[in-house]
């Protein structure tokens, strides 16, 4: 099985890759982040873990200056012992039925991710699938908005590269599965 999709949207590439985000060469990988910032579970515990204790540091210094990260929200640190150069942390909302604003807050965390790499000249962004693990965000609602809100940066121009890294097989297949709903076969030239 092909271990990454690509599709072509303006002059950037839409990618789909099953493997682990603490190992991305992005110029940036997101983190799905508690509003805390100091670590937990989930790809934020593994991004914590591979970053090394200066991320943590850079974590607390964020957060004893700004307070709580707002679900929605995004703050950007150096990626420290990673391959990506930075991390750009971002807090999603918790599901709760549907009714009290996720879409949007989600939305949200993807839109102010990508405004960070662009405000940051960093032209490839790597994304885990925020909200879709203890946060409970329903996979077949999130990545239809994810897809919809990367392909979105990548035709007003603001990154060159915007993946979607998810860590399981089945994960991989349901967002390839998503992206190629929106966007047609992938590229055979990724």
């Amino acid at each position: 099985m092909r271990e990454e999709c690509v599709w072509p949207v303006g002059d950037g590439r839409l990618a789909v890759r099953r493997g682990d985000l603490t190992r991305a060469e992005s110029a940036a990988i997101v983190n799905a982040a508690n509003s805390s910032l100091l670590g937990g579970g989930g790809v934020d515990g593994a991004i914590h873990r591979a970053a090394g204790p200066r991320l943590l540091a850079a974590c607390k210094a964020i957060a004893a200056e700004r307070g709580p990260l707002p679900p929605g929200r995004a703050v950007i640190t150096p990626g420290f012992d990673l391959p990506a150069r930075f991390v750009i942390h971002t807090v999603g909302p918790i599901w709760q039925g549907g009714g009290c604003g996720e879409p949007d807050v989600l939305a949200s965390a993807y839109d102010e991710s990508l405004r960070l790499a662009a405000e940051n000249g960093l032209s490839d962004i790597s994304f885990p699938a925020i909200s879709c693990g203890v946060y409970g965000y329903p996979v077949a609602l999130a990545a239809p908005l994810a897809i919809g809100r990367l392909t979105a940066a990548l035709a007003a121009g603001l990154v060159a590269e915007a993946a979607m890294v998810l860590f399981s097989t089945e994960a991989f297949q349901t967002w390839a599965g998503c992206a190629r709903d929106a966007l047609g076969n992938p590229s055979d030239h990724p």
